[in-house]
């Protein structure tokens, strides 16, 4: 694994952000914005499953106008990541929160898989008006939790 994270740090990309001025503190700022078009959508919607948002809204036209918002922070919060790890791939992955930001990412993703495959096949039922199933408030408070934890992660990169 060193060896791959050495060649990472030694990869044109990595040389390239390391050598230009500026090139990192503007890629950090893209990074936070995609992790508020990310995250923000995103806890917008769970509060809407969780009965506390607009409950005359329905739950596919949050889902419609929040969720690509979403996907596009996500796009653009894991690039800007990745790039961001190359210069110092080593010692990010030494770091003690590296594991834990990795994981509730995976946990985040498999949580918005398992709603959307399951439960959210069935919104038409649930779509407005009484109080969403448990299974999707459950998924809301995971995207919650999850979401929040690997924001908490990430800041930790930077002194853990």
């Amino acid at each position: 694994m060193d060896d791959f994270l050495s060649w990472l740090e030694r990869g044109p990309f990595a040389e390239v952000i390391r050598g230009t001025a500026y090139l990192y503190p503007v890629l950090e700022s893209i990074h936070i914005i995609g992790i508020a078009l990310l995250i923000g959508p995103a806890a917008a919607f769970d509060l809407r499953l969780l009965g506390l948002g607009w409950q005359k809204l329905r739950v596919t036209t949050a889902a419609n106008y929040l969720l690509p918002l979403s996907r596009l922070g996500f796009v653009i919060a894991a690039a800007t990541g990745v790039l961001m790890f190359l210069p110092a791939a080593s010692l990010m992955a030494d770091r003690g929160s590296a594991p834990w930001k990795l994981g509730l990412i995976m946990v985040a993703g498999l949580n918005i898989l398992i709603f959307h495959r399951g439960t959210y096949r069935n919104v038409a039922a649930w779509d407005s008006g009484g109080p969403s199933p448990v299974a999707a408030r459950m998924a809301a408070v995971m995207s919650l939790v999850s979401w929040s934890g690997v924001t908490v992660a990430g800041r930790l990169l930077a002194y853990t």
